[in-house]
């Protein structure tokens, strides 16, 4: 199973996140955050650059989870600033989740789509 990249949208309590309160680079940051968010999120630190998903199981595929932690380690928009890393478990026949390993695809499609969607953020803002 590989989580599709939703791109999500801030909601309309949830303020928007000033470059200055970051420790890490904005647009990552913010294309992270848009990237997983159809996934239930347990940490998102924007001074340490950590966002840590809860577990999230596709309703098509109930007996498998994910849970995706991705670290911004740098203030500069570069692909080699960004790690994700994905946990991936199936429910054994006494209901027990088991870790299984996880297609070296799926974290680089995460990877993907954090970084497409943090090019298109930067074109995308206001000139000047």
């Amino acid at each position: 199973m590989v989580p599709a990249a939703c791109g999500g949208k801030r909601g309309p309590g949830e303020p928007k996140i000033s470059a200055a309160h970051l420790g890490v680079n904005a647009y990552l940051w913010r294309a992270s955050l848009d990237t997983l968010a159809f996934m239930p999120l347990i940490e998102a630190d924007g001074r340490a650059g950590v966002i840590v998903t809860d577990w999230y199981s596709d309703p098509a595929a109930p007996g498998e989870r994910l849970k995706v932690s991705v670290f911004i380690l740098s203030r500069e928009l570069r692909a080699d600033a960004l790690e994700v890393h994905v946990v991936r478990q199936t429910r054994n026949k006494a209901g027990i989740w088991v870790n299984q390993p996880v297609q070296a695809a799926t974290e680089l499609k995460i990877t993907e789509a954090i970084l497409a969607r943090a090019r298109q953020l930067r074109m995308e803002r206001p000139k000047g």
